[in-house]
């Protein structure tokens, strides 16, 4: 099941949430480069209520929102939309892309970790 694409402000406020773990209309906006007015904020977290990211309790006569997908659910959806939109879906650009910007950079522990998991998904293939 596709979930909804977010806007870029969706995506602000979503980063907000997991960050803070639970917000405030007011505290989103507070944090929001550039931020809109409250009604706006209020209204994107409804949205995103809507779209099932995002969900709210009432604390203290106000609501408090907070993420409503774990945040590797959320993660992995973002890096699909990431792939999809920058590297035609093609998960070896987006790997070459990040290893020539990061290698000189990288551990050679870090190195180790990634050849563990490219020989992992190799085994996996052949499954």
């Amino acid at each position: 099941m596709r979930e909804p694409k977010l806007s870029r402000r969706e995506r602000q406020i979503l980063d907000v949430l997991y960050r803070r773990r639970s917000a405030s209309v007011a505290e989103v906006r507070q944090a929001l480069p550039d931020p809109p007015s409250y009604s706006a904020v209020r209204a994107l977290l409804r949205i995103l209520e809507e779209k099932g990211h995002a969900r709210h309790e009432e604390k203290d006569m106000r609501y408090v929102y907070l993420p409503a997908l774990p945040r590797e659910r959320a993660r992995r959806s973002a890096l699909r939309h990431l792939l999809e939109t920058f590297f035609e879906g093609s998960t070896e650009q987006a790997v070459a892309a990040l290893l020539d910007r990061s290698t000189a950079r990288l551990t050679p522990e870090e190195l180790d970790r990634i050849s563990v998991l490219i020989a992992k998904a190799r085994k996996e293939r052949k499954k």
